[in-house]
């Protein structure tokens, strides 16, 4: 088990489970008058059906915080690594009759 400190005062403790990650390549973002609701979903080729590996609920303020990091962490990732390209093609519009089981 790893422990980061965050801050000199916030331990955190990041499990082997947790520290082996979950693969995902689509998010669907939701949100409330009081939350953020960021589902990661693995979606393989050819199959009809995709699963939720995570979900993750945020505060308005944290769903901020997370995108102002996001933000910087791309720029810090370009600068090293060169300009992320974007083909929009394969972006799809969202889709209004995903349903599924929460």
């Amino acid at each position: 088990m790893e422990k980061h400190e965050v801050d000199n005062q916030l331990q955190i403790e990041l499990n082997d489970d947790i520290a082996q990650g979950a693969y995902a390549n689509l998010a669907i973002i939701t949100h409330s008058s009081s939350e953020f609701i960021v589902d990661f979903i693995r979606v393989m080729p050819g199959l009809p059906k995709a699963s939720v590996k995570s979900r993750i609920i945020l505060a308005p303020e944290h769903a901020k915080r997370l995108l102002r990091a996001l933000e910087d962490n791309v720029e810090k990732y370009e600068q090293v690594f060169g300009t992320i390209q974007l083909n929009e093609e394969q972006f799809a519009q969202p889709i209004a009759s995903i349903k599924g089981e929460a």
